[in-house]
């Protein structure tokens, strides 16, 4: 069982595969990647946290879109911090499953994240939200379902 999950090819290689064999750029032309934009993660004590990431590193509050959030301003990137205003947010459906927090997803900066979305689900990758939505620092924003991409919930923001 583990040598043919080892040996089975990735959606990316096979993707990669055919790349090379046809010839095609590896990137798409209709859209390309950017930076990466942060990394987020779920905390189960926003305040013990937040105090932290504040004292130590600078962090900034901005409670939005059902949770709290505050990012860590780095010098090419950011941390979110994630934290759920009640029951019902996504991000305590995570902290259930997971007591202690941790990575909740990456975002991957687009420079079109409609082309993205459109391109990446005609490759067979699921969007959770097919029609880009607002994220919290107020450009569109789509997330990539972890099981298609290995485990890890992918947010493209609009660059």
């Amino acid at each position: 069982m583990l040598r043919s999950f080892l040996t089975r090819a990735s959606p990316v290689q096979t993707i990669a595969k055919r790349t090379l064999a046809t010839g095609i750029p590896k990137t798409s032309p209709l859209w390309s990647l950017g930076r990466l934009n942060h990394v987020a993660i779920a905390v189960p004590d926003i305040d013990q946290t937040t105090a932290f990431y504040r004292d130590l590193l600078g962090a900034k509050p901005l409670p939005e879109h059902g949770v709290y959030t505050v990012f860590v301003e780095l010098g090419n990137t950011k941390i979110e911090l994630l934290h759920p205003y009640g029951d019902s947010s996504p991000i305590q459906g995570f902290l259930n499953k997971n007591k202690a927090g941790g990575i909740h997803h990456i975002c991957i900066e687009v420079d079109d994240v409609t082309k993205a979305v459109n391109d990446l689900m005609a490759k067979g990758i699921k969007a959770l939200n097919p029609v880009p939505k607002i994220g919290a620092h107020g450009k569109p924003v789509v997330f990539l379902h972890p099981k298609d991409c290995y485990g890890t919930l992918v947010e493209l923001e609009q660059s």
